[in-house]
Parts: structure tokens; C-alpha cells; sequence
């Protein structure tokens, strides 16, 4: 009985961890059809999104049952709800790849990004992206170092959506669609920043035992 027990709970972190190799193609494949105007990825990005949805809820049914049927204390409880928490910010990061995707299609056959803002939205995705593989780095191995990375990447982030929302607030080169587009796509990366330090933080949580900020910004990221 033992012996399942910590079988089930290492599937739990292998879940998490397939969940987040789904958000990671969901998001970079999200990017390429911004960038290159691919509908039919576009199309892709979108209908998978059903999968990642599906997997949250399978996940949490289990987590669920696990908690009504072996008790768990200290370490075990604090990765069962931690893992509800980070299957919630998962799932919200497949929502938001899928607005990402949803803007290039709207725009087809046209591309979204005006060429000058082209760069700076491509080098989000790609800090994105990497923050998404190591957030899965940090779930699998408890890594506290590279969450620390995670967390000094979204700064880069952050700094890059700030600047890209003075440089479309000032312009006088792009009309108001374009405008709207370019800053709901920079929130859009930014709060897909956040949820991946919010993933890390939770796995901090679990090894540590701390209580994690509740006043920061990034712990429980808020809705678009």
C-alpha cells in the first residue's frame, strides 16, 4: 500500500511535468504563428488547448482523491497542494498561449507585429519559453538555483513589456488595433512570466516548508 502511495505521488510530478512540455509547445508554437502568420499553427495551438484543460482536471480529481484517502502530513501534503496550485497556473499559461494564437489568427492573413516591434515580442517569447522549461526543471528536481533564474528572467521580462507599452503609447505610425494588439500581447508574455515564478515559488514552498509572499504580485497571478 506504501508502495502505491508513493507511486501515485511521483506520477503527480510527472503529470505536472508533462503539463508543462504541453504549455511549453503550446506557447512556442503560439509565437511562431505570430511571428510568421502560420493559421494552420495558429489553428493547432488553439484546438490543443482542450488537452491541457483535460489534464488539469484529471489531475486534480487524483490529487483530490489522494488527499481523502491517505491524510498526507508535512512533505507529502505540501506537494498535493502545492500541485493544485501549479496546476492551476499550468492551465491558465496553455489560456493565455491560446490568446496568443487567437490574435494570429484575427489578424490573417495580415501579421500582427508591426516589424519595429517584431524583435522585442520575439524576445519575450523566447524568455518565456525558457522560463517554462526550467520552471519543469525546477518541479522535477527541486532545484531551488534555478528557480532563482526563473525569477531573475521575469525581470527581463517585465522590463521588455514596459518599454514595449511606451514605445506603442507614443507612436503616431499605428492605428488603434494596433496598438490594442501590441499591448494585450506584451500582458499577454508578461503574466506568462509571472506563472512561471509562481511555479517555481510553489516549489520553493514544498522544500522549504516557508510560507511564500502573499504580497507578491507573482505568487498568485491574477487574470488577464
Amino acid at each position: 500500500m506504501r508502495e502505491a502511495y508513493q507511486s501515485d505521488l511521483r506520477h503527480v510530478v510527472e503529470d505536472l511535468v508533462h503539463m508543462a512540455s504541453l504549455v511549453e509547445n503550446a506557447i512556442r508554437d503560439a509565437s511562431t504563428a505570430l511571428a510568421t502568420g502560420d493559421l494552420a499553427l495558429a489553428e493547432r495551438v488553439i484546438a490543443a488547448d482542450m488537452t491541457i484543460d483535460q489534464r488539469q482536471i484529471d489531475l486534480d480529481e487524483k490529487i483530490v482523491e489522494m488527499l481523502a484517502r491517505q491524510s498526507p502530513v508535512a512533505t507529502d501534503l505540501r506537494l498535493l497542494v502545492a500541485a493544485l496550485r501549479m496546476s492551476s497556473s499550468l492551465e491558465r499559461m496553455g489560456d493565455l498561449a491560446e490568446h496568443v494564437a487567437l490574435s494570429a489568427r484575427r489578424r490573417y492573413p495580415d501579421l500582427v507585429v508591426p516589424e519595429q516591434h517584431r524583435e522585442a515580442l520575439a524576445t519575450m517569447a523566447e524568455l518565456v519559453v525558457q522560463g517554462v522549461v526550467d520552471a519543469a526543471t525546477v518541479i522535477q528536481e527541486r532545484d531551488l538555483a534555478l528557480a532563482g533564474l526563473v525569477e531573475r528572467r521575469d525581470s527581463d521580462i517585465d522590463a521588455i513589456q514596459s518599454e514595449l507599452y511606451r514605445a506603442v503609447t507614443r507612436a503616431d505610425d499605428l492605428g488603434t488595433e494596433q496598438v490594442m494588439d501590441l499591448i494585450l500581447l506584451g500582458r499577454y508574455y508578461e503574466r506568462l512570466g509571472d506563472h512561471a515564478v509562481s511555479l517555481v515559488r510553489r516549489v520553493a514552498f514544498l522544500v522549504t516548508g516557508e510560507a511564500i509572499d502573499a504580497h507578491s504580485p507573482v505568487t498568485d497571478v491574477p487574470e488577464v
